[in-house]
């Protein structure tokens, strides 16, 4: 087996994936929140 060494695996891209969730998560709460007030006015 090969010696691990902490702190030498490139993470590059799941850190840019990561990015990608977050963002996609923010999109989406902000985006239900609008929808839920459009709905909240518009019943009103």
């Amino acid at each position: 087996m090969a010696e691990h060494k902490p702190g030498s695996m490139d993470i590059r891209v799941q850190e840019k994936t990561f990015d990608g969730f977050v963002r996609m998560a923010t999109w989406g709460a902000i985006i239900s929140v609008g929808i839920l007030i459009f709905m909240a006015l518009a019943n009103a």
